[in-house]
């Protein structure tokens, strides 16, 4: 049940410029994204990332643009319906670590998209956001009688790692502090 590094991918939906600003706690959503980015760099986890109409809404926030190898442009609101979707994640994933905006919307829609397409989805709670608090919390557990794990960023972060003699360990445990 534990999460593996070498299985996971982490997807991060439609965290983009024009969007962040309006989403409820969105720095503290940015800050964990960053902190779950960072550590995936550290420890091989291939990263991805959707643009929901980049156009309107812009492109990745600053902070996480350097982050994803490959990013999807999509007009779909369920990331897994829209075409070139399946070349997004690298073969053989099969945990798909998902953080992101809305969580009510285009989360949401990614997330029963994957279930249903029979993957194991983590949704890390407090790196997902809405305009509200209410869609956020409704979204969270929508989420999760379909199906999907609800996780945290330390939660992540240190069963990737599995133990303390890991060689990243210090410099994930710095990521936290």
């Amino acid at each position: 049940m534990l999460l593996s590094a070498d299985a996971s991918a982490l997807l991060l939906v439609d965290l983009q410029q024009r969007l962040m600003p309006a989403i409820h706690d969105g720095d503290a959503v940015v800050a964990n994204t960053v902190r779950l980015a960072e550590g995936a760099g550290l420890l091989e986890v291939p990263v991805c990332a959707t643009e929901q109409n980049p156009d309107g809404l812009g492109p990745t926030v600053a902070a996480l643009a350097g982050f994803p190898q490959l990013v999807l442009p999509k007009f779909t609101f369920g990331a897994a319906a829209e075409p070139g979707f399946d070349t997004l994640l690298p073969p053989g994933t099969e945990e798909i670590v998902v953080a992101g905006c809305e969580a009510h919307v285009c989360v949401l829609q990614t997330v029963l998209g994957l279930l249903a397409k029979r993957h194991r989805v983590l949704l890390v709670a407090d790196a997902v956001g809405s305009r509200t608090a209410a869609n956020r919390a409704a979204a969270i557990d929508r989420m999760q009688r379909h199906g999907a794990e609800v996780v945290t960023t330390e939660m992540v972060l240190f069963e990737w790692l599995r133990n303390s003699n890991h060689p990243q360990f210090r410099a994930v445990q710095k990521l936290i502090r």
